[in-house]
């Protein structure tokens, strides 16, 4: 006969054993998410934009670093891209994670700022990351900076004291192996930093390519490029969704553009945008899941119609 004791220790057990196992697979699914973060790869797109006759020219989009200090693999990775020879570097923003880590940041674009380079920043350029509700990103909700500055305006400087042009709220003209580039830029729409308003306006039609660079790809940024027609959009912030289903597919964006476009190369109205899924992590986040970090690089070649006149 049982009794009320014997199933009561019955219920008790076959709770203590599923609750077991729910932490074995929240700590499997923890260290797998922390495995992603040093899996680095690189995207590769081409794309024909440019005018008739024009050589290929090579675009690398590096997103999201979120240096921390000793990330000396993420470092290594990094500056190996100046092997691809670019010829154009366009950085989006959100280098830092830690206040000590720009001479990281500097050391992993070290060769890369020799190159021909544009750059906006993110909020976590400017603001340190603090320790936050994970609910909060998972059901998509914007989270309030930490307004404790960080070493930005250092790095800034030691960017364009290297070449980079900052392209924050600025229309930027300019050659890059015998390209004309029209460049505009905007600060982070995520925290309301945008003021498209500076910059508006048609890009200079004797460009040969005309780009659009912003931290997080908001709609109301984004509709403003491609109403004054630029050809191409490099953001990234989505980080690509850093928490996904297989395949790569985002459960949220951090933004207000669709999660088919959280990463990667797609149409967007009459222009493309390529949405980086970034290169780290804030350091109280510190997993990917289905979602491996990655800068991109964009080749560009002359557009089919041109070659066909």
């Amino acid at each position: 006969m049982t009794t009320n004791t014997d199933l009561g220790r019955r219920v008790l057990r076959r709770v203590g054993l599923a609750a077991a196992a729910g932490l074995a697979l929240g700590a499997a699914t923890f260290a797998y998410g922390v495995s992603e973060l040093t899996k680095f790869r690189l995207k590769r797109y081409e794309l024909p934009i440019l005018p008739a006759g024009s050589e290929p020219f090579t675009i690398l989009h590096i997103a999201d670093l979120h240096m921390i200090p000793g990330q000396k693999t993420k470092v290594a990775w990094v500056s190996a891209l100046d092997a691809l020879q670019p010829d154009l570097v366009v950085n989006t923003g959100d280098n830092l994670s830690d206040a000590r880590a720009v001479p990281d940041v500097l050391a992993a674009l070290g060769p890369l700022l020799g190159r021909p380079g544009v750059f906006v920043f993110g909020t976590n350029d400017y603001w340190a990351p603090r320790m936050v509700n994970p609910l909060k990103y998972l059901l998509d909700q914007k989270r309030e900076p930490s307004y404790v500055d960080l070493p930005w305006k250092d790095m800034r400087a030691a960017f364009i004291e290297r070449g980079w042009r900052d392209a924050t709220h600025q229309r930027l003209e300019f050659k890059a192996n015998g390209l004309k580039l029209a460049v505009t830029g905007t600060d982070d729409a995520h925290h309301d930093l945008d003021d498209y308003d500076s910059v508006a306006g048609a890009p200079n039609p004797d460009a040969d390519l005309a780009l659009g660079v912003t931290h997080a790809p908001y709609r109301r940024v984004l509709d403003r490029f491609n109403v004054d027609g630029y050809s191409l959009v490099l953001a990234g912030h989505t980080h690509g969704g850093q928490i996904c289903l297989p395949g790569e597919r985002a459960l949220v964006t951090n933004a207000d553009i669709d999660r088919e476009r959280a990463s990667g190369l797609h149409r967007y109205r009459a222009m493309w945008l390529e949405v980086s899924n970034g290169l780290g992590t804030s350091k109280f986040a510190p997993v990917r899941i289905f979602c491996r970090p990655s800068a991109a690089l964009l080749t560009l070649t002359a557009r089919e119609d041109a070659r066909d006149d």
